[in-house]
């Protein structure tokens, strides 16, 4: 029984393998296509249908997750053999932000670290690099400003964001018990406070400038550990001593995909924009009634100093629906009538 069922998966993976080589080839021939047209080869946008489509044609045992997840490296793969892909992130390896690259693009396309969120920008401005992955806001710490701030400084277009749940693991091949030394960073030691007051009460806790540089000291350091990710513990050799070790179950970064081309509508859009006022009283209030009058949904709003004039704030805002819809363009081409400054940064798909 167990041989004949065997055989029937043999068979199954043939057909499997069969279409997948199909599929990638109707793929290659869009791509060529798109080449000649001068249109980018990744397209959120159509990511976002398929992504949708499996998930309604699913009918299980798989999981959606897992469902994404195969599919994820299937299009990873595609991209990578229609055009040599970068995406740049900040680095190094083994960062959220390299797991956040990773979940989006897969683990097909090359990905050159950045040493800082400026340095993305640059790569990406040159053309060095296809996109880049960017943090832009935490759950419990709150928006990232130095990514607000290149939105300023950088012609360059939000095309997809990436939500990542955070978890940090306990890495070490020391025994438990001896563990003298636990490194980090000091973000991460406050998010994961109350298990190292149980657990680890009377070690010497070590600030390093990331939970991959603490990976890699615990990798080379008898008797010590480590608190960072599970993909750290597979670079750097160390055991997974405890998963999930954070106070907070809803710890989630939010990423932001940044590159040169705008995106087009799927229906289930959200638009960033950024926008300066007169500094005068009721100047906010007025720059957002029209997008109550249309009944627009902020989602998000972040103020920063413009850092040219004492008292000049930029606004950060994030809203429900694509820049192109009617109503949306309405309100942007009122509010850039009312404003000092306006700058669309960006139309492009919600991600769930």
């Amino acid at each position: 029984m167990l041989n004949k069922l065997r055989g029937q998966i043999n068979k199954l993976d043939e057909k499997i393998i069969e279409l997948l080589n199909q599929r990638t080839e109707v793929a290659l021939q869009i791509g060529e296509i798109k080449s000649k047209d001068g249109i980018s080869v990744y397209a959120p946008q159509r990511e976002e249908d398929i992504y949708r489509r499996i998930i309604e044609l699913n009918k299980g045992p798989l999981k959606e997750k897992t469902i994404k997840a195969i599919y994820r490296e299937i299009m990873s793969g595609t991209l990578s053999l229609q055009k040599k892909m970068r995406i740049a992130y900040l680095g190094p390896a083994a960062t959220f932000t390299h797991l956040a690259a990773l979940k989006k693009f897969g683990s097909s396309v090359e990905y050159p670290d950045c040493s800082s969120i400026e340095g993305i920008f640059k790569l990406v401005e040159k053309g060095e690099a296809a996109y880049g992955v960017v943090p832009i806001e935490n759950s419990i710490e709150g928006a990232v400003n130095y990514t607000l701030d290149m939105f300023i400084d950088f012609d360059i277009k939000i095309c997809s964001e990436i939500f990542l749940e955070i978890s940090h693991s306990f890495l070490s091949n020391s025994p438990f018990s001896k563990i003298k030394k636990v490194y980090s960073n000091p973000q991460v030691f406050g998010q994961c406070r109350s298990w190292l007051n149980r657990n680890l009460a009377n070690v010497e806790l070590i600030e390093v400038s990331s939970t991959t540089k603490a990976a890699e000291i615990a990798a080379r350091e008898e008797y010590s550990g480590a608190i960072a990710n599970e993909l750290a513990a597979q670079i750097y050799n160390l055991k997974i001593v405890k998963k999930d070790i954070q106070d907070s179950v809803h710890n989630i970064t939010r990423f932001l995909v940044i590159g040169k081309d705008e995106v087009s509508k799927t229906g289930e859009d959200k638009t960033s924009i950024v926008f300066s006022t007169k500094d005068k009283a009721g100047a906010l209030y007025e720059m957002l009634l029209p997008f109550k009058k249309e009944g627009i949904n902020l989602t998000k709003i972040e103020s920063r100093p413009s850092k040219k004039r004492a008292w000049e704030y930029y606004f950060f805002v994030d809203l429900e629906g694509h820049s192109e819809d009617k109503k949306v363009k309405k309100v942007l081409t009122e509010l850039n009538k009312k404003c000092i400054y306006l700058k669309i940064l960006g139309a492009y798909p919600k991600s769930k």
